[in-house]
């Protein structure tokens, strides 16, 4: 399943937040109110905030897309500007230093953009309408992603996607990916995503052929840890849009893009 958990941020703002780099101490996973006992913020002013933050607008076929001026898409402009100096800096030290430099890319909502499904949706999960939406394949890039990666490329550091996408849904986030020009290493050595079936040997401590029990941060840091420990590579930079894409180690340096419309746990 793509998003096991699925909740309304608190606030628009605090995507804002989270938009830091994460591990500076700006935005931490304990920011959540789930458990707060005061009366929680309206869902219709949410609402109203979120798209202030996207700045969304429905297009010419009816689908709702985030503006390239908006709150989010400065916040994402910010992201990416740090980014590219540090993986400059990190892929020149490393190719000295005779390591492998690898980044690592988390999909939904960190390469390809959910809005128009929250949006129709009322920002909840189904796994059948969502199965139906990625298999579409026609999401929208996040501002600034597909540049990112291919920065990234040309600078000798290895591309990485690591997903909670399943198997069956392989063959169109490729071709999403493709779509909106992130094709760098889409094949199956490179794209990482959940395999109930058949699971990879490295996550056997939480999951066996037809029996998953990983939660998001064991799935991905295990993952992260089989592309440092097995194939040799330092990674550099995690890149998602939750806290549990981060969580876990493995990663040089980490960054949390904005995402107020979900959270996973």
């Amino acid at each position: 399943m793509h998003k096991p958990l699925r909740i309304a941020a608190v606030t628009a703002a605090c995507a804002v937040a989270g938009a830091a780099l994460y591990g500076t101490g700006a935005a931490t996973a304990g920011q959540s109110t789930a458990n707060s006992t005061h009366e929680p913020y309206n869902i219709g002013l949410l609402v109203k905030d979120i798209d202030t933050y996207y700045g969304t607008t429905p297009d010419a076929n009816g689908v709702y897309q985030a503006s390239p001026d908006s709150p989010y898409a400065k916040d994402l402009a910010r992201i990416d500007a740090s980014a590219r100096k540090y993986i400059d800096q990190a892929a020149r030290k490393a190719h000295h230093r005779g390591e492998k430099p690898a980044v690592v890319f988390d999909i939904d909502d960190t390469l390809l953009l959910s809005l128009d499904y929250e949006k129709r949706y009322n920002y909840t999960y189904n796994s059948t309408t969502w199965a139906d939406y990625v298999n579409k394949a026609d999401r929208p890039a996040v501002f600034g992603s597909p540049e990112l990666v291919q920065y990234a490329e040309k600078k000798g550091v290895e591309v990485f996607y690591n997903s909670g996408l399943s198997e069956a849904q392989r063959s169109a986030a490729v071709e999403n990916l493709k779509k909106i020009g992130a094709d760098v290493n889409l094949d199956a050595d490179h794209v990482f995503l959940k395999d109930k079936a058949n699971p990879p040997s490295y996550l056997s401590g939480c999951a066996t052929p037809g029996t998953w029990t990983c939660t998001t941060v064991q799935y991905k840091s295990g993952t992260r840890q089989h592309i440092e420990k097995d194939l040799g590579y330092d990674i550099v930079a995690n890149f998602g849009d939750q806290y549990s894409d981060l969580e876990g180690g493995y990663a040089d340096r980490t960054y949390k893009l904005p995402n107020p419309t979900y959270y996973v746990s």
